[in-house]
């Protein structure tokens, strides 16, 4: 490497390269294309741009990042960032300088470019039976012929009134009894979970509980934040996995664990952290914005805020106490690391879980800060590298109440798969890798305004059309300088692979058709790695002022990851003795936007009708919110880790093989009987040496 300049990783985008020593962070993260706010223009006077660098050698990237490696403190940074935060390595982006190898964590609120996290939850049907359940009761008053403790008289009320009995109350309810008592005179709302535990007790009769199922993810944690009382989504709130930073798939995080003393505990308390932020993003919208008190000139003393209510909204005013339940799903190895299990096993054959079981856990033992005596309820897992969010997909889907035989894909950074129906369901596991959410790619990047998320090639001229978020035009009808495009991410990434084979750009087997190509100026041989490329958009198209370009590596790494989830499928097919699969869902935030029709084309999965191919979005969250809203769900989710066969993909005999053939687009040898005239002939139907258009 040369000694002028850096190795600088910016997460959780992953974005990564080589800058020159002595440039601050924010020309850094120009430079690799990632957004930090920096409203006052690096005048240091905004505090915005607040980054952490990371400390500790991190494998994965072999990097060895240190706060030694970027330039000494400035008394400007005092104003924006107290002692404490200092010690933890938080910068200011405008300030600090890279003198070296470092790895930066850029945090929710300095990030310009937010994520657009497509997690919105379905309306799907929930029988309402909620965990927790609000009884309202009048007292008995306590008298000298009848000193009966309060927690019996409650007892008694509820035994007679609900018919109620055997109950057990927590000493943090307990603790508070008998003032929340006197002060409701003696009239009070008890929130029971299960029908056996007091959790919370009110003063008066409320009305409503609240809880938030939780699908924590490799990348993204998603929270549907609903009523209790009437199952209404009050809203749903999203962000990055923090854990990003330690790798981007579940084995860098597990070897993590197995190279750093505390390895283990940092993570987990960076998710831990990260989950109290999103009860406190889902509490903070029940309340009217803030809006920051002009201060008069001269004066000096702390920032002062005033409510914004907006016209004719009604505000509920939530606390962190009237969050009362919370389920959650996970990987496995997402799992064992939040509830600090080690996970080390979970990574070596035959990869075993500590625990296939649900787990009921004191939100409190969790340092999760909800109402203190509430329960977390912890789906189950199915197997090590299958984990509680696919129980979460099958508690959502219920494939095992129908006759038709379904595939359901869930593609995040690990692809799950689960096939069967009410006679017999089986999954499996494949290692998709990050390349289809934009890691390993050279313009890839996260769903962020600026990334390309749609793309159209003409088979004829080879020029290209696309869209990027945040524009609604697309670029055919736009002025160049209008694009902004910065890159590719996920629902991109399917469609440039399907679009490069259907227009002929690439072969069946993935290499640049350069016969094709010979006169086009978008194919070219980049002069500094000597690798084929194609320009999706030029220059002046983008707003990182480069041409954004697909390569042959990408390709291989889009190939690599749509093939082991072909193989994963046609092995389940096999296994099951079936012909052909009658309907294919495909879940994760894949399932929201991906092209069905371009899917096929690309062979994600075996050939099947394209009017039976459908999206079902955040399956894996809808599944903990069934789950939270109705208990019989919990049940059915320990029947589903137990009852899902699991088959181990790479001891099958003829994975390789199967996975080899299904690196080639849509197959090597599968027929697609269903690609008739979505693709022509001679593409589809192309020999050894590649399509050859007719004459």
């Amino acid at each position: 490497m040369d000694e002028d300049k850096a190795m600088v990783i910016f997460q959780p985008s992953g974005r990564r390269g080589e800058v020159p020593k002595g440039i601050n962070i924010i020309e850094a993260s120009r430079l690799l294309g990632v957004d930090i706010e920096a409203l006052c223009g690096e005048k240091k006077v905004c505090g915005k741009c607040v980054v952490r660098i990371e400390e500790g050698h991190f494998e994965k990237y072999n990097v060895q990042s240190t706060m030694s490696n970027v330039s000494t403190w400035q008394e400007e940074e005092e104003k924006y960032i107290n002692e404490e935060r200092r010690e933890k390595g938080f910068r200011l982006g405008c300030v600090a300088k890279v003198e070296g190898d470092i790895l930066i964590f850029v945090p929710e609120e300095s990030r310009a470019g937010k994520q657009v996290v497509s997690k919105a939850a379905r309306d799907i049907h929930i029988d309402h039976d909620p965990a927790v359940k609000l009884y309202y009761v009048e007292v008995d008053k306590p008298t000298f012929e009848e000193p009966t403790g309060d927690f019996e008289r409650i007892c008694r009320g509820l035994e007679r009134e609900y018919a109620l009995a055997d109950l057990t109350i927590d000493i943090q309810t307990l603790r508070r009894l008998p003032t929340t008592l006197r002060d409701g005179n003696w009239r009070v709302t008890v929130s029971v979970w299960m029908d056996k535990d007091i959790i919370r007790v009110r003063p008066g009769k409320a009305e409503h509980a609240y809880g938030i199922a939780i699908d924590v993810g490799t990348t993204t944690v998603a929270g549907y934040f609903c009523d209790l009382t009437t199952m209404e989504v009050i809203d749903t709130i999203s962000m990055m996995n923090p854990q990003c930073k330690y790798g981007e798939d579940v084995m860098a995080r597990i070897t993590y664990h197995m190279t750093t003393d505390d390895g283990l505990q940092r993570m987990s308390d960076d998710i831990i952290e990260g989950l109290n932020g999103l009860i406190d993003k889902a509490i903070e919208g029940t309340h009217p914005p803030k809006k920051k008190v002009k201060k008069k000139k001269g004066e000096e003393g702390p920032d002062e805020w005033v409510e914004k209510p907006e016209e004719g909204k009604t505000y509920l005013r939530l606390s962190r106490e009237d969050i009362e339940d919370i389920t959650i799903g996970f990987n496995t190895a997402m799992h064992h690391i939040l509830l600090g299990l080690n996970p080390e096993y979970v990574g070596l054959a035959p990869f075993p879980p500590v625990i296939h079981h649900s787990l009921d856990i004191r939100a409190r033992d969790l340092g999760l800060h909800i109402n203190p005596s509430s329960y977390i309820f912890v789906l189950p897992n199915e197997a090590g590298f299958v984990g509680a969010d696919n129980v979460g997909v099958l508690l959502a889907e219920e494939p095992y109440k129908h006759e038709e035989i379904q595939l359901i894909i869930d593609i995040g950074t690990n692809g799950e798969l689960v096939l069967g129906n009410r006679h017999k369901l089986i999954s499996s596991s494949c290692a998709t890798g990050p390349a289809l959410e934009g890691a390993q790619l050279a313009f890839g990047m996260r769903a962020a305004p600026g990334a390309i998320e749609r793309i159209e090639i003409d088979p004829e001229t080879y020029e290209v059309n696309y869209k990027v978020i945040g524009r609604d035009a697309w670029r055919k009808f736009s002025e160049p300088k209008e694009m902004k495009a910065k890159g590719i991410c996920g629902s991109g990434i399917l469609d440039v692979l399907a679009e490069l084979y259907r227009a002929g750009v690439i072969t069946k087997s993935g290499v640049f058709n350069k016969k094709a190509l010979k006169e086009i100026p978008r194919f070219r041989k980049n002069p500094d790695t000597k690798q084929s490329e194609f320009v999706l958009a030029w220059a002046e198209e983008s707003s990182i002022d480069k041409d954004i370009v697909i390569t042959q590596k990408d390709i291989r790494q889009i190939q690599l990851a749509k093939g082991a989830l072909y193989a994963g499928c046609k092995l389940m097919v096999k296994r099951m003795g079936v012909k052909k699969v009658d309907r294919v869902k495909i879940a994760g935030a894949f399932g929201t936007h991906v092209d069905r029709e371009k899917a096929l084309v690309m062979g994600l999965f075996p050939d099947c009708e394209i009017s039976k191919i459908e999206g079902v979005g955040n399956a894996a969250g809808d599944g903990c919110r069934t789950a939270l809203l109705n208990v019989r769900k919990r049940v059915e989710a320990n029947w589903c880790s137990r009852n899902v066969e699991y088959i181990e993909l790479t001891v099958e005999p003829t994975f390789e093989q199967d996975f080899m053939e299904a690196m080639q687009m849509p197959h090597m040898t599968d027929e697609f009987p269903h690609l008739k005239g979505v693709v022509p002939d001679y593409i589809l139907h192309q020999g050894p040496k590649g399509p050859k258009k007719p004459e």
